[in-house]
């Protein structure tokens, strides 16, 4: 029953996605916003692993309220992900794709196929007198921000990303985890070469911040930030510590830093870990985060709609999980919000003899939990999953991966210059587009 469940749910979501795809979606027609360019500024926000099914789903996880996506009537289009060598491509080439609207191989950031070295959007557009910067809730070095900052072979090079990064003088603010790889491992960091980056980051005339309390007092003052906010990732937005800004609220601080600068500003916003919960099959980690990236979204748009030169872009790199709904009257979305912790946290809370796995859900959930649940859930080989496999039954979701699939992504556009992104196009066409109407070209 698992499969056909899986199935069925599948060609619900192609369907939906199919459907956006060839009725479209308009803009708001009240003539505040215009559509067509030119732009000044570019919020660029990319959901990593976000694909049709999980606006689907996430759709129904709210029930009462439009996304904003919907809810404002965006400009809608599809894109296809494919890498050079792969039609599933990974983050860093999509990535690259993204920010310099060429092809490249997974695994491989900023660079072409051949080794060729390429032009980023950001790049073009600190060259035309606007600032730049880039968040996300992994850390920073991590393969989709830096994709636009750094060139490396393999994205596992996050301390010469790290390098890379601080010495790229394109870059006026970075917000993110991964402060142990801008730390020498004699400061409790993972660098070999002695160097600490947070020091050369400060000696270089960047403000550095560590917590969230910092960042919400930070007056915006000087040319350049760095905000490391985590020694590794960000928490998850359900576990989101006391000490960790939100997404939103870097995107917040991002937006009145780099809106300084008249000329304009190019800003990347990453909701980083909608993937890792595609990977993990956790539809609760799936819709907390994509809840807490919308917020960011948010964000954007209402300053779009106060400053009429402004393009806003929301476009996934890739689809994560082949996430999909089979909602029913027995099992809907919305039910996600009876489970009060993600997967991953209720399997590090089960004893190894699983004394206490029945505590732990009935803790954790509002569910009612059958012996034979139990029993399949002790046979599992990893128990992280199989409680996500069983969560996502219950509230009307399925999975066909729990890696990265070929399902086309859903773009959605707002403000100058959004009429531009409609019908199927390649994830290279997306930045080529973003430039066009700034009025500025070079990819």
């Amino acid at each position: 029953m698992k499969k056909q469940f899986i199935t069925y749910g599948l060609v619900g979501a192609m369907t939906i996605g199919l459907i956006a795809t060839t009725t479209g979606v308009s803009a708001s027609d009240d003539g505040s916003i215009p559509s067509h360019g030119p732009a000044k500024n570019v919020i660029f926000l990319i959901p990593d692993g976000f694909s049709q099914s999980y606006a689907s789903s996430y759709r129904f996880y709210k029930e009462d309220a439009l996304p904003i996506w919907e809810e404002k009537e965006m400009f809608a289009a599809m894109v296809k992900t494919g890498s050079n060598n792969a039609a599933i491509t990974d983050s860093a080439a999509a990535g690259t794709a993204l920010a310099t609207g060429h092809k490249t191989d997974n695994g491989v950031i900023g660079l072409g196929p051949n080794g060729e070295s390429f032009p980023t959007i950001l790049d073009i557009a600190k060259e035309n007198g606007k600032r730049t910067g880039l968040v996300a809730t992994s850390t920073i070095t991590h393969a989709t921000p830096a994709a636009f900052a750094a060139k490396v072979e393999s994205r596992g090079s996050y301390t010469e990303i790290a390098k890379q990064m601080m010495e790229n003088e394109n870059v006026d603010l970075l917000f993110g985890g991964g402060r142990t790889e801008f730390l020498p491992e004699s400061e409790g960091g993972i660098r070999d070469d002695d160097r600490n980056l947070v020091t050369y980051a400060e000696e270089s005339g960047y403000t550095y911040l560590e917590t969230r309390r910092q960042l919400m007092q930070w007056e915006g003052e000087g040319d350049k930030v760095l905000g490391l906010f985590a020694e590794e990732a960000l928490e998850p937005s359900l576990n989101q510590r006391t000490d960790e800004p939100s997404l939103a609220e870097m995107t917040n601080t991002a937006i009145d830093f780099l809106s300084k600068d008249e000329e304009g500003f190019f800003l990347m916003v990453e909701g980083s870990q909608i993937d890792w919960a595609g990977h993990d099959n956790d539809p609760l980690y799936a819709m907390t985060d994509t809840e807490a990236f919308e917020e960011a979204v948010k964000i954007a748009v209402d300053y779009a709609d106060t400053h009429e030169d402004t393009l806003v872009v929301m476009v996934g790199d890739h689809d994560t999980g082949g996430m999909a709904v089979h909602a029913s009257e027995e099992a809907h979305p919305t039910m996600l919000n009876q489970v009060h912790a993600l997967g991953k946290d209720m399997a590090e809370a089960v004893t190894h003899d699983y004394a206490n796995l029945e505590d732990v859900l009935k803790e954790k959930t509002a569910f009612e939990w059958t012996e034979e649940e139990m029993d399949d859930l002790k046979e599992a080989e990893s128990l992280k999953l199989a409680i996500n496999g069983a969560i996502s039954e219950k509230t009307g979701l399925g999975w066909s991966s729990y890696d990265h699939t070929g399902i086309d992504v859903p773009l959605f556009a707002y403000g100058a210059g959004a009429a531009s992104f409609n019908g199927t196009m390649d994830n290279t066409d997306v930045p080529k587009k973003m430039l066009e109407a700034l009025g500025l070209s070079g990819l």
